[in-house]
């Protein structure tokens, strides 16, 4: 005799606990959420690749399925429309955080040692001097296209407002004086 309940029925279980939970039961909800509780953290730790904000991200999806629940057309859809919700929340997170990078603590313990030798220091200079040379040798359109971008970190936006051009043409003067650019450093270059 098989006492496992048919696949109509599990359906029609569901159907009404979302009833009940779309209708304020509580106690609805907390069934539905413990049913779909494994899935959920699953869906969202395979975004964020963290244990704890996994958790935490499963507890904001409660909450938020716990408002919208009322939205759900289909009952039988809540397993599909948690996931979604789950996804999205575990996007967001993502993207707010980040990339992450792991690191063992010997790595940082590396890179707080100073790399920089005499030697690297003198050839950095002396490539510095060489830019700001071959930047002086350029025409001024050309340098402040350069320095704006470069220097002081303009978005292209910026630069469309200051230099009063469309985007595409900073674009366009970007990649030339670019170019301009590296011919002059290689006139510069000794032999």
């Amino acid at each position: 005799m098989n006492l496992e309940p048919t696949k109509e029925t599990q359906k029609q279980q569901l159907a009404e606990l979302v009833r009940a939970a779309q209708s304020g039961d509580r106690e609805a909800f907390e069934q539905l959420f413990t049913r779909y509780q494994r899935v959920v953290y699953a869906a969202v730790f395979q975004r964020l690749g963290n244990h704890a904000e996994a958790q935490e991200v499963c507890q904001e999806v409660l909450i938020q399925a716990m408002r919208k629940i009322d939205q759900l057309e289909n009952p039988l859809c809540f397993g599909a429309w948690l996931r979604a919700i789950a996804g999205r929340m575990a996007i967001n997170r993502a993207v707010r955080r980040g990339p992450v990078v792991a690191a063992e603590a010997d790595q940082f313990e590396a890179r707080c040692v100073e790399s920089e030798t005499p030697l690297g220091r003198m050839l950095a200079q002396e490539r510095e001097d060489q830019l700001h040379l071959g930047l002086k040798r350029l025409t001024d359109l050309d340098r402040n296209t350069l320095e704006a971008f470069y220097f002081r970190g303009q978005s292209l936006v910026e630069m469309s407002d200051e230099f009063q051009s469309p985007v595409g043409t900073i674009k366009r003067r970007l990649h030339v004086a670019r170019k301009r650019l590296a011919k002059e450093l290689e006139a510069l270059a000794p032999a």
